[in-house]
């Protein structure tokens, strides 16, 4: 499996010609190097935190019409 940097820099070289013409382990340790400051998740977290938001929108929109319903219960 390759990693993010090798993704990314095999679709900079089938974009950018002249990149062949640099040293591939400088730009791997470049997009390596940038990809590390970005604050990014896995996909399995970013699923499982989906899927929590899903259930906490769902509890709200429950919660919402429930309030609702004792507002017009109310005299």
């Amino acid at each position: 499996m390759q990693t993010l940097a090798e993704q990314l820099f095999n679709e900079l070289k089938q974009r950018i010609p002249s990149l062949d013409e640099v040293p591939t382990p400088n730009v791997k340790a470049a997009l390596n190097r940038a990809i590390s400051k970005m604050d990014l998740v896995s996909r399995e977290e970013f699923d499982a935190q989906a899927a929590v938001l899903a259930r906490t929108r769902e509890r709200l929109e429950a919660l919402e019409r429930q309030v609702a319903q004792l507002e017009q219960n109310t005299p």
